[in-house]
């Protein structure tokens, strides 16, 4: 059973699991990690959906539904581009309350 903590915000982290590998799949899973310029959990991570999603494509013939691998492609997406910082001080909004004319 994955276990789900919560941030110091409060907020839900995502799920974790603990796997046991072999020393081998170990250090491959470490240099493929290490050329994809990914850490070694997202590189499982990466390879687990992987296989899942082959998993049902082939063995069980049940599609994957599209929401999920919509959500997968997004997330991907958002996580291969580069942090971009904004320049200056933020701005404070004012929010102007509309004036009735009675």
């Amino acid at each position: 059973m994955a276990t789900r903590q919560n941030s110091t915000n409060g907020k839900p982290k995502s799920p974790r699991i603990q796997v046991v590998l072999p020393e081998l799949i170990c250090e491959q899973l470490s240099i493929l990690a290490k050329n994809e310029s990914r850490t070694v959990s997202n590189m499982a991570k990466v390879l687990i959906q992987e296989g899942i999603k082959k998993y049902f494509e082939k063995e069980v013939n049940h599609p994957i539904s599209a929401i999920n691998i919509n959500t997968d492609k997004f997330r991907d997406e958002l996580e291969k581009q580069s942090i971009k910082r904004l320049k200056g001080a933020p701005q404070r909004i004012r929010y102007y309350k509309k004036l009735d004319d009675n």
